[in-house]
């Protein structure tokens, strides 16, 4: 566990929790590390809630496929960012997407039952890890209406538009490159993917943007 410390006292769950705690709270919280290949599914839908996941390496997607197999990206987290809280806090029976691997990743998982309920040791740091939970799950919130923002757009102009200026407001800057390739950008935009490739050159020759594979820039 020593040599996921740098990547742990970035992640907001140990938030304020001091670095000579941490490897015992680890152990007192039952966390273990698993690696995934690409395109891997980490939990899948259907499972139950039981885990708050920490990327250590790598990253991973979380997914919405629909009875008819298109796929909405709701997500990607990145190393030190956490996944399935709001499920696992919840403790739903049947987890409603699913968890891939973007990439060749290392996952810490947690249950998140060790969290919100104090083990028999009575271990002082679960009251500031209860707090750091409750905090994500805000920020989390609020990024789901952003994402509700963009996707309940009319057209996929104005969905691409959206997510393009937010980004850019994210970033500070006007040329910027996006964490997803077309299909991925189509799929978390909600969009055709065709649809969106001849809206992104109707953009170019209109001199509102230029791109170049996931690279943008607001003209």
């Amino acid at each position: 566990m020593k040599k996921y410390l740098k990547i742990l006292r970035e992640c907001p769950l140990f938030s304020g929790i001091e670095e000579e705690n941490l490897l015992r709270m680890l152990t007192c919280l039952g966390a273990r590390v698993e690696s995934f290949d690409k395109k891997y599914t980490v939990i899948a839908e259907g499972n139950p809630a039981k885990y708050i996941g920490i990327v250590l390496t790598g990253s991973v997607q979380i997914v919405r496929i629909d009875y008819f197999g298109n796929r909405s990206i709701l997500s990607e987290i990145y190393p030190s960012e956490l996944f399935g809280e709001a499920f696992a806090c919840a403790e739903v029976d049947a987890i409603p997407v699913t968890v891939i691997a973007n990439e060749p990743s290392e996952i810490m998982l947690i249950e998140c039952a060790h969290i919100l309920h104090t083990c028999e040791n009575n271990c002082g740091f679960h009251q500031q890890l209860i707090f750091n939970l409750m905090k994500d799950l805000a920020t989390k919130t609020i990024l789901f209406h952003q994402k509700m923002e963009i996707t309940s757009k009319r057209s996929t102009r104005e969905k691409l538009m959206t997510y393009l200026m937010m980004y850019a407001k994210k970033v500070n800057a006007s040329r910027f490159e996006i964490p997803f390739d077309r299909q991925e950008l189509a799929d978390y935009l909600e969009v055709d993917r065709s649809g969106l490739s001849a809206e992104i050159s109707k953009l170019r020759r209109e001199g509102i943007l230029e791109s170049e594979k996931n690279t943008f820039e607001l003209l």
